[in-house]
């Protein structure tokens, strides 16, 4: 067992010839960004830090404020399972800090502190389990990628092992390697679209792994001469990859706070006052959970991504669902965040609104069992059924007037990711695309 201090890293980078060690973090879109150190740098890279120019980092800082560190959290420390002998590296995720020594105010991850701060303040751990989605897609022969899928499965479909089944698997055994907890892996509904599940874990644990978990599916879907996307629809009539999220609140002394057995349906106050929480802020927090263009060609009908707010114990059309399980496995799962979105941030915003339901003790309307997708939208409007956003732009204007989520975020990845999210959407929607020039040119 690793001696996860100063010490003990330095000792197992010595045993196990370890050459470079990458200090990652993300940036607030979720794109990861790491430093290689030659392993003669470790020591005072866990003493110092890592000096790095934070304006080049989207959405950090200006190049008036750019100094800062990234400081490695020791109890990270990993030793990447696909880096050979040669290359043998090693991984820690940072911490930012600013050129005052402050933990930096734009860091994700800080985000994510503050809100299980909060959270242990009223005497609970956040746990999170993601269902993460990916599709698996052929390489053209200049090396680009494109969206032809590597296999023509369904759900569940067993296949035989090619590319694609070998990927998924080595992908598992990977992660496995890193004590990472894989419950199960399968192939998802679209041809060529594969799902990784987590068990659950302490919520900065979870988001920590999902960074991980894309670099080893990105790099062994490499080896194998094919390219893995995280993007949220990249298939036409087919469904997108989402993250579904499990969550829960347990107590300090290790009780699941959401199981009651004497409540209704075994829910305990708190977990209903929880989901009345998520229920409240969906539309509020819906730009972060799913934060792309793309993201929205997802949430449609039709392609079992949620586009109503309600929740549910059996439907899988409503946006939260309460899986079967009750005791230490009860749990809500948020079914709208999708795999391309920053995990960290993902985690505080839902957090952050579930305890808000807590603390204002805000009741959720009844569950809806129902279909969603195929009640009329005069039955909805009668149930007190609203949608979600359809598109960014509108996700960033409803976010735009929520004080919730200036708290939530921090005043500077609030503005930030505004800023940065409000380009994109207006270069977007200023594109021309190939469905207008096809069914409009010829006819107007």
């Amino acid at each position: 067992m690793i001696e996860l201090n100063k010490e003990g890293i330095l000792r197992i980078t010595e045993k196990r010839d370890i050459k470079f060690v990458q200090m990652q973090f993300m940036d607030i879109l979720g794109i990861v960004k790491s430093v290689s150190l030659p392993v003669s740098q470790l020591e005072h890279a866990l003493d110092e830090g890592v000096l790095f120019d934070g304006s080049s980092i989207l959405g950090y800082a200006t190049i008036d404020e750019s100094d800062m560190r990234a400081h490695p959290d020791m109890n990270t420390f990993q030793i990447l399972p696909w880096s050979d002998g040669k290359l043998r590296t090693a991984r820690m995720i940072c911490d930012i800090y600013d050129s005052n020594g402050r933990r930096f105010a734009g860091d994700p991850r800080y985000v994510l502190h503050r809100a299980l701060d909060k959270a242990r303040k009223m005497g609970y751990v956040f746990n999170t389990g993601p269902e993460f989605e990916f599709f698996l897609f052929r390489i053209d022969d200049e090396g680009r990628p494109t969206n032809i899928p590597v296999d023509p499965g369904r759900y569940f479909d067993l296949m035989p092992m090619d590319e694609s089944e070998r990927v998924r698997k080595e992908v598992a055994l990977m992660l496995d390697s890193l004590d990472f907890d894989v419950e199960a892996t399968h192939h998802e509904v679209a041809p060529g679209q594969h799902e990784i599940d987590l068990r659950y874990s302490d919520a900065l644990t979870s988001a920590d792994r999902i960074l991980t978990l894309k670099h080893a599916v990105k790099n062994v879907a490499k080896m194998h001469g094919l390219h893995a996307t995280f993007m949220p629809k990249p298939v036409y009539g087919e469904n997108g990859n989402g993250m579904h999220i499990h969550q829960s609140l347990f107590t300090l002394e290790g009780d699941n706070a959401f199981y009651d057995p004497d409540g209704d349906k075994e829910l305990s106050d708190v977990a209903r006052h929880y989901i009345g929480g998520l229920l409240k802020y969906a539309k509020e927090n819906c730009a972060i959970l799913a934060s792309w263009v793309n993201s929205y060609k997802r949430l449609v009908p039709g392609y079992e991504a949620p586009v109503y707010i309600s929740w549910a114990f059996h439907n899988r059309s409503a946006l939260i669902r309460i899986p079967a399980g009750r005791g230490r496995r009860t749990r809500a799962e948020v079914r709208n965040p999708d795999p391309a979105g920053n995990p960290s941030l993902q985690f505080a915003v839902l957090l952050q609104a579930g305890l808000k339901g807590i603390e204002e003790e805000i009741e959720p309307p009844k569950p809806v069992e129902k279909d969603l997708f195929r009640i009329d939208s005069r039955t909805r409007e009668k149930l007190g059924i609203e949608s979600l956003p359809e598109s960014l732009g509108h996700a960033l204007n409803i976010m735009e007037d929520s004080e919730f989520m200036k708290e939530a975020l921090g005043e500077h990845i609030f503005r930030h990711f505004l800023h940065i999210k409000r380009k994109e959407w207006e270069d977007y929607r200023s594109q021309v695309t190939a469905w207008e020039l096809e069914n409009l040119l010829g006819v107007l």
